[in-house]
């Protein structure tokens, strides 16, 4: 058992708030009370401290984590990014070696910005891969185990053969998680992706959609970013709502990310359709998208939740740095929104998208992920209402302890499992070896 003791304020995400509170995590890896503890257990100081739930970053691509800032990618139109990064990839060689430090890299990032659970959107594989792409999900998955991060691996295709992506993503589920697609200890989940209706034909979204009935996956995809918009008026003559719909992709096992392009006609039909929605400001404004009209989809009833995307376009895996952003950002495109309502989407919001209720919330029967933010420096001086603070105050916050399933995975600002000195040694070491490799094959 594991105490989480004297916080200053417990932010459960359930709409509750409890000052100078303990939470309590079972043995089982789960909340056992947000109160007193019955019996005495190993105790964790939160004092000075505003709990919350881990974060759960709803839409990442963590193999870009290895891709970050690169020439021709910043402040480029998206014709002129696809390309510049595709040659990125085939110049390193995306392989399971790749795809384990990357993802190490950026989990472990993530677990020090406070976020617990992450959706890995992975679109880039190798041609004609001997184990259909089962080797890199499970190095990632492997990178998420040694480390004690939760792992949603979602199976994308970006122009892929459709047999071929479908194939995979049958044999990545079929290796990974049982029937339902996640793991009995909730670390692990499987889902699949199509990248949008810019990139997939309308077969890969069916096919896809196949795997996922038969072995009760969740769908998610891309939409309404403006090269989704734009392909989809060129090629077909239709919004991508049009076609998502059509495609038996409007439905509620199905997140969509991005929606910057959305009418208010449209807001009611997602809502109407049940899907979730993930907002990703990190990636959309700087890549020119505009800003997602997240309070309407919210208001109409739709569970939003928050994600960072790539490094490749957001180049930081920092959740709670984004849904600070959100929160600036939303006037914009709709209404003000509270702090409160932000923290919403990057906790219980975004474990709703990836059919959750185990996550994302500091509820009796939930999984036991949760954060101690230190709200005792100087950046929070000043601050009438601390929780509010998380999002306001110190854009580059992190926090004292992050805990998954019960137990302490960072403790005092570093990783307990790996330390983050090796994490991105390991990355660095690889991309510099690959490098040389290259300059030596040419000359």
């Amino acid at each position: 058992m594991l105490i989480v003791r004297d916080a200053l304020t417990v932010w459960t995400g359930t709409g509750e708030e409890a000052a100078a509170a303990d939470v309590v995590c079972g043995d089982d890896g789960r909340i056992a009370a947000v109160g007193p503890a019955a019996e005495p257990g190993e105790v964790l100081d939160a004092s000075g401290c505003v709990v919350t739930p881990g974060l759960v970053n709803a839409h990442h691509h963590l193999l870009q984590t290895a891709f970050r800032t690169l020439p021709g990618t910043r402040g480029v139109p998206m014709a002129q990014w696809l390309p510049t990064m595709a040659t990125a990839y085939g110049a390193v060689g995306v392989d399971d070696e790749l795809a384990a430090v990357a993802a190490s890299a950026g989990l472990a990032e993530a677990l020090l910005c406070g976020v617990t659970t992450v959706a890995d959107h992975h679109l880039t594989w190798p041609r004609d891969a001997p184990d259909d792409g089962v080797g890199i999900a499970r190095a990632v998955a492997g990178a998420a185990r040694e480390l004690g991060a939760r792992l949603a691996f979602v199976r994308g295709s970006a122009g892929d053969d459709p047999q071929a992506a479908a194939a995979s993503a049958d044999a990545i589920a079929a290796a990974l998680v049982p029937p339902g697609g996640v793991t009995a200890d909730g670390g692990l989940q499987v889902a699949v992706g199509p990248a949008g209706v810019h990139s997939d034909r309308p077969e890969t979204f069916a096919l896809l959609a196949e795997v996922a009935a038969r072995r009760g996956l969740r769908r998610r995809t891309q939409a309404n970013e403006q090269v989704d918009v734009d392909i989809a008026a060129q090629r077909y003559g239709r919004r991508p709502l049009d076609l998502l719909d059509e495609w038996g992709w409007l439905a509620p096992d199905v997140t969509l990310a991005h929606l910057c392009g959305v009418t208010p006609g449209e807001v009611a039909r997602l809502a109407a359709a049940g899907v979730t929605a993930t907002h990703a400001p990190g990636c959309d404004l700087p890549m020119g998208w505009g800003v997602a009209p997240m309070a309407a989809l919210s208001d109409a009833g739709l569970p939003v939740g928050l994600g960072t995307s790539g490094g490749g376009s957001n180049d930081a895996g920092h959740l709670l740095a984004d849904a600070r952003l959100a929160l600036q950002v939303a006037p914009l495109a709709g209404r003000p929104v509270a702090a409160r309502e932000v923290l919403t989407w990057a906790t219980r919001g975004s474990a709703d998208g990836l059919g959750r209720p185990d996550l994302g919330r500091l509820s009796v029967g939930a999984r036991a992920d949760l954060v101690c933010w230190d709200v005792t420096g100087v950046a929070d001086a000043g601050v009438a209402d601390p929780v509010a603070g998380l999002l306001w105050a110190s854009p580059g916050r992190r926090p004292r302890h992050v805990v998954v399933g019960g137990r302490v995975v960072v403790r005092d600002g570093e990783l307990v499992a790996v330390p983050a000195a090796e994490v991105s040694a390991r990355l660095r070491g690889l991309l510099t070896a690959r490098e040389r490799a290259r300059h030596r094959a040419a000359t």
